[in-house]
């Protein structure tokens, strides 16, 4: 942009236009560029330019109408399928089927358009975080007017507590420091100044920047807008937030094939069914279409979307035990197909609490135990010290002492800093060397200051001596107390030569350790003078520098070590310094070397570029919103199933693209909560660990509804359909069909949902998200049992047949063999990684347990009670025959448990191996080989 030529008419577009550009500017380049000056613009213009520019808000989103948004809940093969049923259902007069299979997806339809409804308060969550009112100059006079009103070229008055209204290139600063975690996910603050800065400088960098939603932490300033509404930064986050489309769950994806594929299965065998019956065994059409109709109600598994509804609903209750709070439901399953989760750093993998780390003197350093601001820890002393040396703790007293913050103990527990984070951990580090803050700044109370500011780049507090004179004690940033100090201080306390190149060194080896390092000094005046001025603040005795580190969670280490062990890759993505976020990754044991990926390097890569990147790299560094959510993208584009975790306004995209979004409870803003699916109650990255095992033990459960519904159901049908192809009795009426599968629906096909994980379920490989839901092992599952229960029906009826028994008893006795080996196969198919013959599958849980007896208790109901014999046309089982079912039903069980045991053994199906690696996506760096 040529701004020698910018004009007034234009000068709003032309801000809007390039703003980005603007930190690279100095502020009269700027004023000049916006035709604007330091005292403001006139009122007229600010109207004129407001009518041109249009008002500071984020734009509202499109809308879709809540009557389309429930009509899309039926879209869905399975739906349509389920809706088929009850046509069928109702066609036979079984209304209460209809209805109840008609509810179940009024039911599911309804919590769908519900949840899509708070998905679209995403970007409302954003618009609020403008602030309502702002201070402004116009022609030399303070006003405050609406943020609404805000038009590029206005000046803005800042000061501590004030959220940022707009994007501002700042005019002057005095100890401006900003909270920016909501963009960049520092958990420190940034220093601001009115200085010039690189083009390309990161988002974290551009110190001549305050952006619109941050807020002012301390100090005050000027600046003039540069941008307004969805020009500004959190206008192009919300852009992006509007432009992701929320991608469809792998099981929402394959219960849809499912469907499909089922829907297409049945509509061919009823129809093959109907022309045999009415060509071959010549019965009459109508006749036919009955028996046909009755025999696909039977074949649909119309209990299965209720059992997955209240399993996934399950494994939501278990998850919230867990800290992990599911805002849509499908999303409980995902997670448990992670293959890899990219976490934000602070707050998530760390403490989000700076702790001191190192203290460095001139000639040891003291490593500093302990975590958070919990005073609680030991200083391991250099070797051959039995005490802090002199100048160590001549040092830690300066840093108690040049310190606003203090230290407070939290009515629920734990300890919380009020003021400067840094500050904060100076305060813990004194009190673990068994300093009393309060004692301390009683006994040296401080009689002057120099404020920190980003222009001088130190603070100065000046302190009273009992013995006469004063103490000034400087803390700041190494290199600047360096240039002011003319010596430095031993272990015992004297003075010797500046040993720069000591210090230097000291200061590289705690940046590369991902420390941030703030330096101390001291100086004695004598006399004192009247008010501390900064020529005072010079010839000063050098004490050293402390490092800080924004310490890992303990219990995120171990986390991490249990992604790897069950194949799941982390991947650290920071607004932070690669050099701190490398040594975070270090310690976290991401990687022994990790590879560190900055923005600047995502910037320059190719889409091909780009997808190897986000395969290699451990932790990405110095990142904004659209690196994170091209990195969700790059890795989505290899077959990758992702959790992203987040808990800023830079987090909403990505959190919305990710399959899974997860966000921050306790720390979270509003805009990234409702971004994302899951939130953490403890912003706990273990947390995300636990729920994933909770994830997979939810898809397992679903596995095993499956694996036992259609199996049962094809059981059935087969044995219709055998004694209609070999012109045999049929060996149940329809109205006994539809008996067991409302009998065993509601209570076998039910407790299934609440089996707990299975042993090893997070040593287990993902498996891939194209992977079937009907895997090979699931398809001969359904083949033998359907075969082995159309043999345990006809050669029960054949027994009854030898018996002398009439047809009414021996359809009696074939519905009580279908339920007994239901039953026995219940057992069998609560494990299907693992043999069932223990003491522990036996046992079941309180859940199978109730469902058996409830069904026994049918079941005699069903045999001898005289009105539902009248109902069902059934007779009472003699007691022998009751033996020889309950045989069959042992039987089967037996002959189930050894060909698993023969197909583990021979490996025929990997997945019944609980160390099985399916295969996956592209294997990326960090998971288990």
């Amino acid at each position: 942009m040529n701004h020698a030529t910018t004009h007034a008419s234009g000068a709003s577009e032309a801000a809007n236009a390039s703003s980005q550009d603007w930190h690279a500017w100095a502020p009269d380049t700027v004023l000049e560029t916006l035709r604007s000056r330091r005292e403001g613009l006139a009122p007229a213009e600010a109207a004129r330019r407001l009518t041109e520019a249009g008002p500071n808000e984020l734009p509202a989103p499109p809308r879709v109408h809540p009557m389309l948004r429930l009509l899309d809940q039926f879209n869905n093969a399975l739906i349509l399928f389920l809706l088929a049923a009850a046509a069928m259902a109702a066609l036979l007069d079984h209304w209460i089927d209809a209805a109840v299979i008609v509810g179940v997806v009024l039911v599911n339809a309804i919590v769908g358009f519900v949840q899509e409804g708070r998905a679209e308060q995403a970007l409302d969550a954003l618009r609020g975080m403008l602030a309502p009112n702002a201070r402004v100059l116009r022609d030399g006079r303070r006003e405050t007017v609406p943020v609404a009103d805000l038009v590029p070229g206005d000046v803005v008055l800042l000061e501590a507590g004030d959220r940022v209204p707009a994007d501002l290139r700042l005019l002057r600063a005095r100890g401006l420091l900003v909270d920016e975690a909501i963009l960049t996910g520092e958990s420190v603050t940034s220093s601001k100044q009115e200085d010039a800065v690189a083009t390309s400088a990161a988002l974290g960098d551009r110190s001549s920047m305050a952006y619109s939603g941050t807020l002012v932490a301390a100090g005050q300033g000027s600046a003039v807008v540069v941008a307004t509404g969805r020009h500004t930064e959190i206008g192009h986050i919300s852009r992006l937030l509007g432009e992701v489309r929320s991608l469809a769950t792998p099981l929402l994806r394959q219960i849809n094939g499912f469907g499909r594929w089922f829907t297409l299965f049945s509509a061919v065998l009823a129809a093959l069914l109907f022309l045999f019956v009415v060509f071959v065994r010549d019965h009459h059409w109508v006749d036919a279409l009955m028996v046909v109709v009755a025999i696909a109600v039977s074949i649909v598994p119309e209990g299965l979307p209720a059992v997955i509804t209240i399993t996934l609903a399950i494994g939501v209750q278990r998850m919230a035990g867990r800290q992990a709070i599911v805002r849509r439901l499908p999303a409980v399953e995902t997670l448990g197909a992670t293959t890899v989760i990219c976490s934000d750093k602070t707050g998530t993998l760390t403490r989000n609490e700076m702790t001191a780390r190192r203290v460095v003197t001139d000639t040891a350093c003291v490593m500093v135990n302990g975590a958070g601001y919990e005073p609680v820890g030991t200083l391991d002393l250099p070797e051959g010290c039995a005490t802090l040396p002199l100048n160590a703790r001549s040092l830690i007293e300066t840093a108690l002492l040049c310190n606003d913050a203090h230290l407070l103990q939290a009515p629920e527990g734990g300890w919380r800093v009020d003021g400067d984070p840094m500050e904060g951990a100076l305060v813990a580090l004194a009190m673990k060397a068994g300093l009393q803050p309060a004692t301390q700044r009683a006994v040296h109370p401080r009689a002057d200051e120099i404020p920190f500011d980003a222009q001088h780049r130190f603070m100065a507090t000046l302190h009273d001596r009992a013995e006469g004179g004063a103490d000034l004690l400087v803390k700041g940033a190494p290199e600047r107390l360096l240039a002011m100090s003319r010596a430095q201080l031993d272990a015992q306390g004297t003075e010797q030569a500046l040993d720069e190149a000591h210090w230097q060194q000291a200061i590289a080896e705690a940046a590369a350790a991902g420390e941030r390092v703030l330096g101390f000094a001291r100086r004695r005046l004598n006399p004192v003078p009247a008010r501390l001025a900064f020529s005072d603040a010079d010839e000063l005795v050098f004490l050293g520098v402390v490092g800080f580190i924004d310490p890992p969670r303990t219990e995120a280490m171990a986390a991490v070590a249990d992604c790897r062990s069950a194949g799941i890759a982390v991947k650290m993505i920071t607004g932070d310094h690669a050099a701190t976020a490398a040594a975070i990754a270090r310690q976290l044991d991401l990687a022994v070397q990790p590879v560190v990926v900055t923005g600047q390097e995502l910037d320059a890569a190719s889409a091909s570029d780009l997808r190897t990147l986000a395969l290699n790299a451990h932790v990405f560094a110095r990142t904004n919103p659209e690196h994170k959510l091209r990195v969700v993208r790059a890795l989505q584009s290899e077959g990758h199933v992702v959790a992203m975790t987040g808990d800023g306004v830079n987090d909403a995209p990505s959190l919305k693209q990710a399959n899974v979004g997860i966000a921050m409870g306790h720390k979270g803003t509003d805009a990234a909560r409702e971004a994302a699916q899951i939130v953490l109650a403890d912003d706990n990255f273990a947390s995300i660990v636990a729920a994933v095992s909770e994830g997979r033990t939810v898809y397992d459960n679903i596995r095993k509804v499956i694996a036992w519904t259609l199996p049962t159901n094809g059981g059935e049908v087969l044995a219709i359909i055998a004694a209609l192809a070999f012109g045999l009795t049929l060996p149940m009426t329809p109205t006994q069909i539809l008996w067991i599968n409302m009998i065993l629906t509601i209570t076998l096909g039910l407790v299934l949902a609440f089996e707990p994980a299975e042993p090893g379920v997070m040593q287990r490989r993902p498996r891939s998200p194209d992977a079937a839901l009907l895997s090979p092992f699931m398809v001969w599952r359904v083949v033998l049992v359907s075969l082995l229960f159309t043999a345990g029906a006809f050669g029960i009826f054949g027994w009854a047949t030898v018996r002398g028994f009439g047809v009414e008893l021996a359809r009696t006795m074939v519905v009580n063999t279908l339920c007994v080996m239901e039953i026995f196969y219940l057992f069998n198919v609560r494990y299907l990684h693992m043999r069932s013959f223990t003491w522990r599958g036996a046992r079941g849980t309180p859940a199978v347990l109730w469902a058996v007896v409830g069904v026994v208790l049918a079941q005699m109901a069903f045999t001898y009670t005289p009105w539902m014999q009248a109902v069902f046309d059934t007779r009472a089982v003699p007691l022998l025959d009751g033996l020889v079912i309950l045989a069959i039903g042992v039987l089967s069980m037996v002959v189930l448990e050894v060909e698993k045991a023969l197909l583990r053994r021979w490996q025929v199906f990997p997945e019944l191996n609980p160390t099985a690696r399916d295969t996956g996506p592209t294997t990326l760096k960090g998971t288990a080989q």
